[in-house]
C-alpha cells in the first residue's frame, strides 16, 4: 500500500529533520510509529501524507511511485490518503462551520452533491449533533473540532488512513471514541493505517506492529 525508502526531507536541507528513513505499510495493515517529540516523524507523516516533497528517497502508493506533492499530485493519490493532525485548530479554517469543514474534500473535487449524505453519515459516527455541525471552530472544544477533522479525513473514503499524533491532546474518553471511528471504517472499507505518536501503550493496542523511530532506517527498529 504505502512504501517509503529512504526518505530525507526538513525544511532545511543542511539539517533534515528526516535521515535515510525507510517506512512500509501493507493493505489493511496498521503500522504505529513510535517516537518522541521532535525527532522528525510527523515530518516523515507529512511526507507520506502527500503534503511535503522530500529532499530525497521514494514514495510508492498502491504500486505508483508518486512523482507530484500537494496539489500536483494525481488526483487518484490524493485522494487515496486522509489525514488527522494533532493540532486541529491549526488543520481547520476557524471561517468554516464544521459541516463545512466536513464537505471541503468532497467540493474541492467536484463532487457537492455527496455533500448532504456524507456529512449526514459520518457526524453520528464521529459524535457530532445537527447543532454542533453549524458551529465554527471558536465556538467547539478541542476534542469535537477533532471529530470534525476525522470526518473530514474520512469523507472521501480513503484506502489509507494517516492519524500523526490524532489523540494527543484529548481527553481518555475522547481519545477511545476516536480510535472506535477509526477501526470501524477500516474493518468495513480494508483501508491501511498509519498512527504516529509517542503513547507506546497506545499505538501497541491499535497496530498490527508498532516500530520505533531510528533516524537511519525506522524498520529496523520493531517494538516488542
Amino acid at each position: 500500500m504505502l512504501e517509503l525508502t529512504r526518505i530525507t526531507a526538513g525544511y532545511d536541507r543542511r539539517a533534515p529533520a528526516v535521515r535515510d528513513v525507510s517506512l512500509s505499510v501493507g493493505h489493511s495493515e496498521a503500522v504505529g510509529l513510535l517516537g518522541p517529540s521532535g525527532c522528525g516523524k510527523s515530518t516523515l507523516a507529512k511526507v507520506a501524507a502527500l503534503l511535503h516533497r522530500p529532499d530525497a528517497g521514494t514514495m510508492t502508493l498502491d504500486g505508483t511511485v508518486v512523482r507530484g506533492w500537494r496539489h500536483r499530485v494525481p488526483r487518484e493519490q490524493r485522494t487515496a490518503v486522509g489525514v488527522v493532525f494533532q493540532q486541529p485548530r491549526l488543520s481547520a479554517d476557524p471561517r468554516l462551520s464544521l459541516r463545512e469543514l466536513i464537505a471541503q474534500p468532497l467540493r474541492s473535487t467536484g463532487r457537492r452533491r455527496e455533500v448532504p449524505a456524507r456529512v449526514a453519515e459520518l457526524a453520528p459516527l464521529v459524535g457530532l449533533s445537527a447543532e454542533l455541525l453549524e458551529r465554527r471552530p471558536h465556538a467547539v472544544s478541542d476534542g469535537q473540532l477533532q471529530r470534525a477533522c476525522l470526518a473530514r479525513a474520512l469523507v472521501l473514503r480513503p484506502g489509507l488512513l494517516i492519524c500523526d499524533e490524532m489523540t494527543a491532546m484529548l481527553d481518555a474518553s475522547t481519545t477511545a471514541a476516536l480510535v472506535a471511528v477509526v477501526e470501524a471504517y477500516r474493518a468495513e472499507s480494508g483501508a491501511a493505517l498509519l498512527a504516529v505518536g509517542h503513547d507506546r501503550v497506545l499505538l501497541e493496542r491499535w497496530c498490527d506492529r508498532t516500530v520505533r523511530w531510528d533516524e537511519r532506517a525506522v524498520e529496523r527498529v520493531p517494538v516488542g
